[in-house]
């Protein structure tokens, strides 16, 4: 199973996910592809399999990839502060993948009903990508 994070700004969420998802699912590849070098260096840091920066990564990878794991912003052109390119939340919207997003509540985007803390989602997304193993 290919299974990719990808996040920017510092990393924090995506290092979260890796860990979360290589400690669920052992046996999973883990792509970790930032927005910039800081988010990269901090997942491939936290175990992920390989990494990659920019926005072709994150096109390549996601034609590759089984599941998409990362913010809620990814799918959003301009979001994280303006990281993800407008191609970059196409790849993603437009992948065969299963998509598991992280919601949150930031850049100007209000996701309503969302309390639980992130390290509860983190928990919950590798457990749906643990789930899709089953399936």
């Amino acid at each position: 199973m290919e299974i990719l994070v990808i996040d920017g700004q510092g990393g924090g969420l995506g290092r979260q996910l890796v860990a979360a998802v290589k400690k669920a699912v052992p046996q999973a590849v883990v792509t970790a592809i930032g927005t910039n070098s800081a988010a990269t260096s901090v997942m491939l840091k936290a175990g992920a399999d390989r990494a990659a920066t920019g926005e072709n990564a994150v096109v390549v990878g996601c034609r590759r990839a089984d599941v998409i794991l990362g913010p809620i912003g990814i799918v959003m052109a301009d979001a994280l502060l303006g990281e993800i390119t407008p191609a970059m939340a196409q790849a993603v919207a437009q992948s065969d993948a299963r998509r598991i997003l992280i919601p949150a509540n930031r850049c100007d985007t209000l996701v309503v009903g969302v309390s639980a803390p992130i390290g509860t989602l983190v928990e919950q997304a590798a457990a749906a990508v643990l789930d899709g193993c089953r399936n």
